[in-house]
């Protein structure tokens, strides 16, 4: 895990959008897409239609929608930077 996916998630215990990611972060909202994607397909992070929806079963996140989606660490996720 990198300095920087360590930082994301560390932000990704309870549920925050991509704006608040961002700013609590302070990343460039693109090197932000590509941490998150990174994170997504490593099934340490789930992305969320709004706070209280998981994104469709099947579903795969668009690249350009990503700043509209919100974010949370899934429980692999958080071993991984518990063990860090």
């Amino acid at each position: 895990m990198t300095d920087q996916e360590f930082d994301v998630m560390d932000e990704l215990y309870f549920v925050q959008s991509f704006a608040e990611l961002q700013q609590s972060c302070q990343l460039e909202a693109q090197e932000l897409k590509q941490l998150l994607l990174s994170l997504i397909r490593k099934e340490w992070v789930r992305w969320m239609i709004d706070r209280a929806d998981e994104a469709p079963s099947g579903e795969t996140i668009q690249e350009e929608q990503m700043e509209q989606y919100y974010y949370l660490a899934t429980k692999a996720g958080l071993l991984a930077h518990n063990s860090r």
